[in-house]
């Protein structure tokens, strides 16, 4: 007689299912409705497929199209299997590598057998994608032994996939998944019950592009083909909606319309800004100086470049050595070979963060317990070695500016700095229109300092939060798993823009192993030495980022008071061009930004051009306004001029160009 196991389901009821029995089987039980909607299973908090076989009592979830985020993996994941099942269904003796799911939908790397892939290619594996996906074939887990699907690999021809299986860490079997009884690959899974399960209106390849084996340029260079994936038709006609729609407001195409900046290879990810993008910058950096002054923070400069050994000290040579730019002392090589680095080198790194130089000026001189909190705030020049295929524009560079701050403070001054910052960063952020959540990001894995201390930065972080308000599922309040820096919890925010999209920018971070390696103290009420802590704090993150941001997030429309040009005066008549001189003058002695355009030109063909360079207000002049004193004023996007006095026109313009009351 088989043995009963006893299953919990979320309601509270409990089934008996006999030895053997699986979730699928459960679902039946309860119903033909809930067989049909299943897509996997959670077994004690585990995700795995609905033919799992239980092997004891076990509590149980099932899984449908309403868990979103698993159902939306578990897609993506088999689009990504059936993409690389078609590909050697189409093109024979193509290898296998890797096959993820991403945020929006998956990839796949091959090593194709005579040419790499290119985009002309998509359509017929999108083709035989779905072929196979209508085949309703099922997807069947198997365990096998490590050294007999190595061998099966290599009889095959799959190099790639033989040499990561003999690499795989421990010495268990491995789990491969059956696509019906003629294809299959390696895999942790969970996987849906079959191909037919997913929709085949619900997914695209978008592109292809180059890969290297293992993300190491020194192998093989593999075709990735991408796709997006998603539950249904239309999930996928929003998601290329929207795709179009960021497309329009990129700030790369955006910033050439606008004469905002350029890159280019004489200095990759480094960015020349024009004229016009460095008012933007420069009115930024206004508005935070105004920020942090009342906040009561002190502004600072410090060098670009310090010595190794201070990096050594604080930590980031062994842990981040990779992505700073190091200068050694040379020698002349006579022999015209270059440069020769001397054995007794002093080697000197351009600074990837503020924060060891900052703790320099903290240990200028004796600190009192009476001097804390120390707030200081360093629009400070960066750079970091980021691989070449990870820069993007304004998004990822290697040299940015941040609005980079540290609070050196008491331990009972913590909370409360903290709870402050969180203020401070909300009003900021909606004085840019943006909404945000919070997410607190926890202790990784690979990091420096105790348990105790790990759990006091964290529980002061999370008490921070709930004091200012913000620790609410309105703020999207979440904490992040292994998500912390290696010496330090964070906060971090995370801005929605126009479109959906969201953006990791502010952050505030509570650090006591920094002091402690640098040997940062104070002097307490006791008269005995202490270590401060210190608080890494930003909210721009690095301004090149938060412009293109901000280019994106209004579509280059940028609020009056941010807007490089605020203002354009144009002719309809040559007879106005002195009027268009005098409008120019007085908006200029009222601090409006403003060109003049008296170019012999149709006022349309004027208009539509200062429409597209997004300029927030066009004052159209003829004979009528120079003789009456009055303007008409074009605001973008509007679909109405307005008729009013040049005075009125000034105090509108005056009120726009203003930047928000950062009191208010």
């Amino acid at each position: 007689m088989s043995q009963m196991f006893k299953i919990s389901l979320p309601d509270g009821s409990v089934r008996e299912m006999p030895e053997g029995s699986t979730p699928a089987d459960v679902a039946a039980a309860i119903g033909p409705g809930l067989a049909k909607a299943a897509l996997a299973a959670k077994i004690d908090g585990e995700l795995v497929d609905l033919t799992r076989p239980f092997t004891g009592d076990a509590s149980l979830a099932l899984v449908t199209s309403r868990d979103e985020a698993e159902a939306l993996n578990l897609a993506r994941h088999d689009f990504a299997h059936i993409l690389a099942e078609a590909v050697q269904a189409l093109f024979p003796g193509t290898q296998i590598t890797f096959g993820p799911s991403t945020d929006d939908g998956f990839y796949y790397d091959f090593a194709p057998k005579d040419r790499p892939f290119t985009d002309d290619d998509l359509p017929a594996i999108e083709a035989e994608m779905r072929r196979i996906i209508a085949a309703d074939k099922p997807l069947r887990r198997e365990v096998w032994d490590r050294e007999q699907l190595i061998s099966r690999w290599k009889q095959q021809g799959e190099n790639f996939k033989a040499e990561w299986a003999a690499e795989l860490p421990g010495d268990e079997p491995l789990t491969v998944y059956w696509s019906g009884d003629d294809w299959l690959d390696m895999c942790r899974g969970p996987h849906l019950p079959s191909t037919g399960k997913l929709d085949p209106a619900a997914f695209k390849l978008t592109r292809v592009s180059g890969a290297y084996w293992r993300g190491d340029q020194k192998n093989a260079m593999l075709s990735r083909i991408y796709g997006t994936g998603w539950l249904n038709k239309k999930q996928l006609s929003a998601h290329l909606t929207r795709l179009e729609e960021a497309a329009k407001r990129d700030h790369r195409k955006l910033g050439g319309e606008m004469d905002l900046f350029h890159l280019q290879h004489e200095a990759h990810g480094s960015v020349f800004w024009h004229p016009k993008g460095y008012v933007i910058y420069r009115a930024l950096e206004d508005y935070m100086r105004r920020a942090i002054s009342q906040a009561d923070c002190k502004e600072v400069k410090t060098p670009q470049v310090m010595d190794a050994r201070q990096w050594e000290q604080s930590g980031h040579w062994g842990k981040y050595r990779e992505n700073m730019f190091v200068i050694p002392d040379e020698v002349p090589n006579t022999e015209d070979d270059g440069p020769i680095i001397s054995e007794d080198a002093e080697w000197m790194a351009l600074k990837p963060m503020n924060c060891p130089a900052h703790v320099l000026i903290f240990k200028q001189g004796i600190k009192s317990y009476r001097d804390l909190p120390l707030r200081i705030v360093e629009n400070g020049c960066c750079h970091r070695n980021e691989p070449h295929g990870a820069l993007h524009g304004l998004m990822r560079v290697r040299q940015f500016t941040q609005d980079d701050g540290h609070i050196f403070c008491r331990e009972d001054q913590i909370v409360g700095e903290v709870q402050a910052f969180c203020e401070m960063a909300d009003k900021v952020y909606r004085d840019f229109g943006f909404t945000y959540s919070i997410k607190l990001a926890l202790r990784p894995d690979n990091r420096i300092g105790s348990d105790e201390q790990w759990d006091k930065a964290e529980a002061e972080l999370r008490d921070a939060v709930e004091r200012a308000g913000l620790a609410t599922p309105e703020y999207g309040w979440e904490e992040l798993p292994g998500e912390g820096a290696f010496y330090a919890p964070k906060l971090e925010w995370h801005l929605t823009d126009a479109i959906g999209r969201t953006w990791q920018v502010g952050t505030i971070q509570s650090d006591r192993m920094l002091p402690e390696r640098l040997d940062a103290h104070y002097i307490g009420e006791d008269g005995a030495r202490h270590r401060p802590v210190m608080l890494h704090r930003a909210i721009f993150g690095s301004y090149e980022r938060f412009i293109g941001i901000l280019i994106e997030h209004f579509a280059g429309k940028l609020p009056v008071w941010l807007a490089p040009v605020q203002a354009v005066v144009a002719t309809i008549v040559s007879d106005a061009d002195d009027y268009a001189a005098e409008v120019s003058a007085k908006l200029k002695a009222a601090g409006i930004r403003v060109e003049t355009d008296v170019r012999n030109e149709k006022i349309n063909y004027k208009v539509r051009e200062h429409s597209l360079k997004k300029i927030p207000h066009l004052l159209v002049v003829g004979k009528r306004e120079a003789e009456e004193g009055t303007v008409a004023l074009r605001t973008l996007g509007a679909e109405h001029q307005k008729v009013m006095t040049l005075d009125e026109a000034i105090a509108l313009l005056k009120t726009e160009a203003t930047a928000p009351d950062l009191v208010a």
